[in-house]
């Protein structure tokens, strides 16, 4: 492991690439090599076996692309396999979970909304961390079925998605949330859509800029930060079809895109 190495990124889809960009962002010359597991998509609605082992299976494959840090990039596998990843491989792990804490703690109307997947709402992990604020405020958890298997097709932008939003959001609407909380990576690419459904007043977070700021902290602490001046490069591949992220990443320069099997 040098400084020079790939940080790895995985996800269940083209979601993580949320999560991907920013870390980027801030940390741009670092290399990077992407794993989108459209395949098997969405985890969210699979057995925590079955995501334990996918985790691994995509762990495996980055390790061998000699990558030096691995950022779990989907809150379903990080709210149920992380702690797994973390006792079986000696690298560091970054995961990604709800951004419910700071929901909590500025919610004016004590009421906050949390858009996630079954497997992101029904984790040890979430709700330990909902136990946490759900004393001082009211809060409303939506499964968000059938959202990312259209956000993988590409209809981020579809009447069809926006119907179901509508009726996906109500809940919270009527609860008079002002956060909602996007707890699946995939979901910031619905962000448009969810401003003109949801009131004016209702600010919506995720976790990606924090991700990227505790990839930099875990990289400067174990001196893996990448010490080059050129810009880094990047790798992503998808194991179904990767014109969906080449149509979601058209303005990312310096990247490869391609299909791979693992």
């Amino acid at each position: 492991m040098n400084n020079l190495d790939p940080i790895g990124f995985f996800d269940s889809g083209i979601g993580g690439t949320s999560i991907w960009k920013e870390v980027i962002s801030l940390l741009p010359h670092e290399n990077s090599i992407y794993l989108a597991d459209s395949k098997n998509a969405p985890y969210g609605e699979k057995p925590i076996e079955e995501i334990i082992a996918l985790s691994n299976k995509n762990t495996d494959k980055l390790l061998e692309m000699g990558c030096k840090m691995v950022v779990v990039a989907c809150n379903t596998a990080t709210t149920n396999a992380i702690k797994v990843l973390r006792s079986s491989y000696t690298i560091p792990f970054i995961g990604i979970e709800p951004a419910i804490k700071p929901a909590a703690l500025n919610s004016k109307t004590k009421s906050i909304g949390i858009l996630a997947t079954k497997g992101t709402l029904s984790s040890k992990l979430f709700h330990k961390t909902s136990e946490l604020y759900s004393g001082e405020i009211t809060i409303t958890e939506v499964v968000g079925n059938g959202l990312v298997t259209l956000i993988e097709q590409g209809k981020q932008d579809s009447e069809e998605i926006k119907y179901l939003l509508i009726k996906l959001l109500q809940p919270m609407i009527d609860a008079k949330i002002d956060y909602l909380v996007l707890g699946c990576s995939h979901y910031p690419y619905l962000l448009t859509v969810l401003k003109r459904i949801l009131p004016d007043n209702v600010q919506i977070i995720d976790s990606g800029e924090a991700v990227a700021r505790q990839t930099k902290k875990v990289l400067e602490d174990l001196h893996l930060l990448n010490t080059s001046s050129a810009k880094g490069s990047h790798k992503l591949f998808s194991n179904s079809n990767p014109e969906v992220l080449r149509k979601l990443l058209d303005t990312a320069g310096n990247c490869l895109i391609e299909h791979l099997d693992f």
